[in-house]
């Protein structure tokens, strides 16, 4: 008897002990924890709650946006060949610097790649600062291409280009916190959201950003604080939008380059975009902007598995339309493309990453040949595909406009049949 009242009593002890053990996180004031102005912690530190959600990030091409050579030298995908590389540059007749003079940097001299899907940069340290080499690589086609030999020294890269490309850019120190668009991008500094136990269920949610939560015209600038092209307000310098944080009015932050400014190097005459990463630009443009439909109607930021697209979209190509258009017609202009391309008219191929036109339009309208026949440096929808790429452009108009036009009815008029009431 006093043997079993022995083991209950360890036992009881024990349990007392175990259970002390769960709770053992520490109160945290959150009044004095917001005293304490918000840090980034990276995406490692979000990772230990969040492992999900990291792992579907791990699989986007925000996490790697930037990429360090130190650590992983398999990080660069081309070959370093610099008899090949030049003999590729000289190809263009059009270099401001001549072939073999364009710096070509060793392996060694390689800190950071940018991108590696679409081409891949190549960052280099020059007197403690950090600058994008003159040459690209271009994955697709796979060939050298030259990058602003002529000015690449006097556009530090931090400065330019970093706060889009990193996490946590801090432009008066020259430091970052991540090589790569990591968690707090998007959702915020979290300090304060790590700081708190897991407990504190609804504290927590008070110091994180949460875009799903907020309204969709908030949200969305999220993305166009980087899917932008302009000038930073709060920098005179810098090329992306200083000192925004998700969750505020980009505008205060970040102004939009456009055509009517004087911005031809990026923008056709229309205002549609000729460059890469100016989808937000294109976006602002639409009808899709004007009806509430964002960036994430179509595109994921994060989900388990593998990407079902190149482009994270939600479907594959026109079936991503489909979602939420129905096809109510086969006549007009409809009639000629009826196996239901829509990405082909209305989302035409007229952007450059890499290789001219390996991006979509996005402001997701049909470009008629008769832009093209009032501005030649304007292309058209029907150009871009290869079936019409040499065709006439009035012929092509003319098509169109045939086929745009609503069919009279034909046949005979027929007289109303005339009832006789009963008697």
């Amino acid at each position: 008897m006093e043997r079993r009242y022995g083991i209950w009593v360890i036992f009881l002890i024990g349990l007392f002990f175990m259970l002390s053990g769960c709770s053992t996180e520490q109160g945290i004031n959150l009044a004095v924890l917001k005293e304490k102005p918000k840090a980034h912690v990276g995406s490692s530190t979000c990772k230990m709650c969040h492992l999900e959600h990291f792992d579907s990030w791990m699989m986007t091409l925000h996490s790697r946006m930037t990429q360090d050579v130190q650590k992983n030298r398999d990080v660069i995908i081309a070959e370093f060949d610099e008899k090949r590389i030049r003999e590729d540059l000289a190809k263009n007749p059009k270099l401001k610097v001549p072939a073999d003079q364009i710096f070509i940097p060793k392996v060694d001299e390689i800190r950071y790649t940018i991108g590696s899907q679409w081409k891949q940069r190549y960052i280099i340290e020059k007197n403690g600062v950090l600058y994008i080499s003159p040459v690209q690589y271009n994955a697709d086609t796979d060939r050298w291409v030259n990058y602003n030999e002529d000015t690449w020294e006097k556009n530090p890269w931090l400065l330019k280009c970093g706060g889009c490309h990193l996490t946590g850019v801090d432009l008066e120190k020259q430091t970052f916190v991540e090589t790569s668009v990591g968690c707090e991008a998007c959702h915020g500094k979290g300090s304060w959201h790590a700081a708190l136990p897991k407990t504190a269920v609804f504290e927590k949610r008070q110091t994180i950003i949460n875009p799903s939560k907020l309204t969709s015209g908030v949200a969305v600038q999220i993305c166009g604080s980087c899917h932008n092209r302009g000038k930073a307000t709060k920098h005179k310098d810098a090329s992306w939008p200083v000192g925004y944080e998700p969750g505020k009015a980009l505008e205060t932050y970040f102004k939009s380059t456009s055509f009517a400014a004087g911005d031809a190097n990026h923008l056709y005459g229309n205002e549609f975009s000729k460059a890469h990463h100016q989808q937000y630009i294109d976006w602002k443009h639409s009808k899709h902007f004007a009806e509430g439909v964002t960036c994430v109607s179509c595109h994921y930021v994060h989900q388990i598995g593998v990407p079902p697209t190149r482009t994270q979209t939600r479907a594959a190509g026109s079936k991503q339309c489909f979602e939420c258009h129905i096809q109510v017609n086969q006549n007009m202009a409809h009639s000629i493309h009826s196996f239901a391309n829509c990405v082909g008219c209305h989302m035409p191929r007229i952007t450059k990453s890499a290789e001219s036109g390996d991006l979509h339009s996005h402001v997701f309208t049909a470009l008629l040949p008769a832009g093209t026949l009032a501005d030649k440096s304007i292309p058209n929808s029907c150009q871009t595909c290869h079936k019409h790429k040499n065709q006439d452009l009035n012929e092509l108009q003319a098509n169109w406009e045939a086929l745009a036009k609503i069919p009279k009815p034909v046949g005979n008029v027929i007289d109303p049949i005339r009832y006789k009431k009963a008697d």
